[in-house]
């Protein structure tokens, strides 16, 4: 039996397809994730790189991310933040970093 997706995974969709909604064209070339536990939470850190041709769409786009809501079944977006962007006349990249919480 299959437990699903893991929320590394679940994260990375629920990013890609928020911008495509948004009309956003952007990929993420890297991602990674450990597992996060407190006294009262399990869940995990991510950290993704996330890039894109650069155009004032995506960059509004992601100077909004962080108040963003997102669904993931099973886990709650409990932070995001931007650690750093690079934009160039072409190209734009950001550093991200997140937290989600297992919401079982």
């Amino acid at each position: 039996m299959s437990r699903g997706p893991d929320a590394g995974t679940l994260l990375t969709r629920a990013l890609v397809a928020a911008a495509a909604a948004d009309g956003v064209a952007c990929a993420i070339t890297d991602a990674d994730w450990i597992r996060w536990a407190s006294a009262t939470f399990t869940g995990a850190q991510h950290r993704l790189t996330l890039s894109g041709a650069f155009t004032p769409a995506l960059d509004d786009w992601l100077t909004a991310l962080p108040d963003r809501e997102f669904a993931l079944p099973g886990h709650l977006v409990a932070d995001l933040t931007i650690l750093a962007m690079r934009a160039s006349p072409d190209r734009i990249e950001a550093e991200l970093q997140a937290l989600t919480v297992e919401d079982r």
